[in-house]
């Protein structure tokens, strides 16, 4: 088997806690582990170098990302204003991440012989830089892969659409690409027509036998159940589900553990719901699958559309707990009734799981790079 040059470009990386950090660093591992020299160019944080060299991973340092985040502060009208200011500034400038672009025509420079550069967005900064950088006389590798998660401009879980000139800058990176590759075939519709027939389908990977499962005895007599993941107001919304759970009588004897980075929207039900709604402090991948090995089933949040598809739903697979899977604006109360009396003949199935091991994905990649 040749073993291939590859550099990995990507704003999220070990130990960050994302599908996108996620994606960087199984497939880089597992590259590494099929014999391939990989260099990976991401920003330092603690413990990145010193993972990338336990892994047999060269690491590059991007640098930092300097420019200021702006912060919700105050309140009454100055915090409203600063709402304002925070969220426009992301929709309309890609604001502070757009600074990935000047940090990889500098973190690019010099690179060059590759057999594969593979970049790694959300955020799609990281595509848009090296497609400003990447030239005929300076193409950096033989073949550019492009990986994308959520859409950017098809997009359909935000609540604002972005401005019409970042369609410039997504068309400009697909020509570029010898490649695109989405982790779902659903995906494909968020992209221009034009750029279908680059388009590749490789789901998100993960090594199954890393992943420590409780084998134990159940502890408690309680149903517990369990979600990790973020939530998207009027989408992937948790209150319809809160406001049904907290009106149940105290005969369901339950726990819902939540792990989430918008613990805003949990907050307003916890006090109601008499304990029956925890927030839990945010865990690593795998410490979060341990717990949730315990529990008696899963929660999925659907997205809006079908251009978007949660990468949790492979951490679900690999546990092999039922899934209660809830849309926003259509509880099936008879449904979640079920599943909290221990009848999951309504889970939701998820098909070929075997598709997720990164031995088979990392396989997908090596078969376009070659």
């Amino acid at each position: 088997m040749k073993s291939n040059k590859i550099l990995l470009v990507t704003n999220a990386f070990y130990p960050d806690i994302s599908p996108r950090s996620f994606r960087a660093t199984e497939l880089a591992k597992e590259l590494v582990r099929q014999g391939h020299s990989v260099k990976v160019l991401t920003h330092p944080r603690t413990g990145t170098a010193a993972f990338c060299a336990n892994q047999g991973i060269e690491f590059k340092d991007l640098g930092h990302l300097t420019w200021p985040v702006p912060t919700v502060k105050g309140s009454g009208i100055v915090r409203l204003f600063w709402r304002v200011v925070t969220r426009f500034s992301t929709l309309l400038f890609e604001y502070p991440l757009i600074q990935i672009m000047p940090l990889l025509k500098k973190g690019l420079k010099g690179e060059s012989e590759y057999d594969a550069l593979i970049s790694v967005a959300v955020p799609y900064p990281v595509h848009w830089g090296i497609a400003a950088v990447r030239t005929k006389k300076n193409p950096i590798a033989k073949s550019w892969i492009a990986d994308c998660g959520d859409p950017y401009m098809g997009q359909e879980n935000d609540t604002f659409k972005p401005p019409f000139y970042f369609g410039w800058l997504e068309k400009k990176f697909c020509r570029k690409a010898e490649f695109l590759t989405v982790p779902t075939s659903a995906s494909i519709k968020g992209y221009y027509p034009e750029f279908h027939s680059k388009i590749k389908v490789i789901p998100q990977g993960f090594r199954f036998e890393d992943a420590k499962i409780y084998d134990g005895p159940k502890t408690t007599s309680k149903t517990i159940f369990g979600y990790g993941g973020m939530f998207i107001p009027g989408r992937r919304d948790p209150s319809e589900l809160f406001n049904f759970l907290n009106a149940l009588d105290e005969s369901f004897d339950f726990e819902f553990h939540i792990y989430t980075i918008t613990p805003h929207l949990v907050a307003p039900f916890v006090e109601a719901s008499k304990g029956r709604i925890q927030l839990k402090p945010i865990v690593d991948r795998d410490a979060l699958l341990f717990e949730m090995s315990k529990m008696d089933f899963v929660v999925n949040f659907e997205n809006i559309g079908s251009t978007q598809t949660p990468s949790k739903l492979i951490d679900y697979a690999i546990l092999k707990k039922p899934i209660l899977s809830v849309k926003f604006g259509d509880l099936k109360t008879d449904v979640v009734a079920e599943f909290l009396n221990g009848d999951y003949k309504n889970s939701m199935k998820i098909e070929n799981t075997d598709q997720y091991r990164i031995e088979n994905v990392a396989q997908q990649f090596l078969d376009l790079i070659n």
